[in-house]
């Protein structure tokens, strides 16, 4: 079935060895285990038993036809078996190799009434860290037809998780198979995509997405952060506003800051820069301003600005408004005085990584006059309580600024990451 592509040792491995109860792929990120994961799900599918559902499941929608769904009705990983998946994004079920299959997203302890009353012949898991515990139980539970098989797939986390400790820790107790795999165990992958790879992670993420290692959120969040390297006094040209990140406090301080993106430098290598930053802390000032007034505030700032059109030239118009998700009637007057703000993107750990990233790869450049951003990023540090208890969880102090540029730099994404490929020279 998978002649289309070639398999590495381990995937071959893992797929021949997947005759378990419970299948585990666990390890870095690009490293070949979901191929393997979903060619072995496709060889169960059409011989799994009848007289029970087969079930795909997923945090969202969205990430089950991402990481499911798009490899398996590839032509070039599946060959002529993808014209025999069917599926619409968002669609409660999908046909697979003639099989009606459940399509079932569990993003929260709700999902578990999803499953009541339900008989499965098996199951796949994507990213199954990230499925509440009470529904993994559930699951096993309904996989109750004899010979059902679950496969799946996870990243590392904290080695405290509920997945490693009660399930893939007891391997040899349960019927239960696990594979670990490393970034280099995918040997289709570019060299060059591996070396930036790894120089882009550090830390905690370099262990956990290219390591593959279970290991614990500990110290400082943004550890790879070098003041030496990363502030800068003088900002460079910019080619592009992308956007303003906007942390909405009353009491606590309000922040807003200012991404650009520079023009190449003699290297064709764009960077990105927090160039400016908008605070107000009512605490100090002893005065808690309204939505009208940040508004006010919001719309003077960007407007003194010094601009990139030359000297004497003031006011940018950022691409993208990035606001805190919960400040919604602050949203709401930013769109009654003209501006067009979205609500950011708050999946915190996954904002984290993009900032780690930027930060590790040398590509995020932060102007001395940022100071409120500057002042909580040595702080800022993840929970030892919470991390020992299995979850990743920063301890929420202090981070107002952070919060903004997390905000701004994960939600507008798409539009920067193109910008930072190397401008080739001819």
């Amino acid at each position: 079935m998978s002649g289309v592509v070639t398999l590495s040792p381990k995937q071959a491995k893992s797929i021949a060895e997947a005759t378990a109860r419970i299948n585990i792929w666990s390890g870095a990120v690009r490293s070949g285990k979901t191929i393997a994961s979903l060619l072995r799900w496709l060889m169960y599918v059409a011989t799994a038993p009848r007289g029970g559902s087969l079930v795909v499941v997923g945090k969202t929608n969205d990430t089950i036809a991402r990481n499911v769904f798009e490899p398996l009705m590839d032509p070039a990983l599946t060959g002529p078996v993808s014209r025999r998946i069917f599926y619409n994004r968002g669609a409660p079920t999908a046909n697979v190799l003639g099989r009606r299959i459940e399509i079932i997203s569990a993003n929260d302890i709700r999902a578990e009434s999803r499953l009541r009353g339900m008989t499965c012949a098996g199951a796949y898991v994507d990213e199954a860290t990230l499925i509440p515990e009470t529904f993994w139980d559930q699951l096993l539970a309904r996989c109750s037809v004899t010979g059902s098989m679950i496969f799946c797939t996870t990243n590392p986390d904290a080695p405290n998780h509920w997945l490693r400790k009660r399930f893939i820790l007891r391997q040899g107790e349960l019927d239960l198979q696990f594979w670990h795999f490393v970034l280099d165990d995918n040997p289709s992958l570019d060299p060059a995509y591996v070396a930036n790879l790894k120089a882009e992670y550090s830390g905690l993420w370099y262990r956990r997405y290219v390591l593959g290692e279970w290991c614990m959120a500990e110290g400082a969040v943004y550890d790879m952060f070098d003041p030496d390297r990363d502030i800068v006094d003088t900002l460079p040209l910019m080619e592009r506003w992308i956007g303003v990140g906007v942390d909405y406090g009353t009491v606590n301080p309000f922040n807003a800051l200012l991404v650009g993106v520079s023009v190449p430098d003699e290297h064709g290598q764009r960077r990105i820069y927090l160039a400016s930053e908008l605070r107000y802390d009512s605490k100090k000032e002893r005065r808690q301003l309204t939505d009208a007034e940040y508004s006010k505030r919001l719309q003077h700032w960007l407007e003194n600005i010094p601009a990139s059109h030359g000297p004497g030239t003031y006011g940018v118009r950022p691409d993208w408004l990035v606001v805190d998700p919960s400040a919604a009637s602050f949203i709401t007057q930013l769109y009654h005085d003209g501006f067009a703000p979205i609500a950011g993107d708050n999946s915190v750990l996954d904002g984290i990584r993009t900032v780690s990233n930027l930060i590790a790869a040398g590509n995020l450049k932060v102007h001395r006059s940022c100071e409120g951003w500057l002042s909580e990023i040595g702080s800022y540090s993840w929970d030892d309580k919470k991390a020992a208890a299995g979850d990743d969880v920063p301890i929420k102090l202090d981070d107002h600024a952070l919060d903004a540029g997390r905000y701004i730099l994960h939600t507008a994404q798409a539009a920067w990451l193109p910008l930072l490929e190397p401008v080739p020279a001819y």
